[in-house]
């Protein structure tokens, strides 16, 4: 009988788990989409500072924005910001794949730059955080 019992508290409490992983998997789909949205229009409005606070904060203290690279930001404007792919990873991170348009101020000349973004889903902060930095629109990545 104990046995029977155990069984059944073992059965019940597993059911519970699954439909909670469920529900917390989908939390986390919810919180991506909004902080996807909100780093994209971020980027669509050249506000680089509110699209930095979306950045992995371990990335930012290794990869701190130069003068040189802030300056840069300030010579382009977005003109379009489409996203191509999403797919998840092996680790559990995010992988999408974002085509953005930009034009230069200076010489009014328009680029295309692909960036592979990689979100990370932090579970101390419970929120997602942009793995790999702003992307990369100095001269080089065209």
């Amino acid at each position: 009988m104990k046995k029977i019992f155990l069984v059944l508290l073992a059965s019940v409490f597993l059911l519970a788990i699954g439909p909670a992983d469920a529900k917390s998997k989908r939390s986390q789909a919810k919180q991506l989409e909004i902080v996807q949205f909100k780093y994209s229009a971020a980027i669509r409005w050249n506000e680089f500072e509110m699209a930095w606070s979306h950045v992995d904060p371990v990335y930012r203290k290794e990869h701190p924005l130069s003068d040189l690279e802030k300056e840069r930001l300030k010579q382009i404007q977005i003109t379009g910001y489409e996203e191509k792919t999403l797919e998840p990873l092996e680790d559990g991170s995010i992988e999408q794949m974002v085509e953005i348009r930009l034009i230069n101020r200076n010489t009014q000349i328009e680029r295309i730059v692909m960036d592979t973004q990689v979100w990370r889903w932090d579970g101390v902060a419970k929120r997602w955080w942009l793995a790999t930095g702003l992307p990369d629109f100095s001269p080089k990545s065209f």
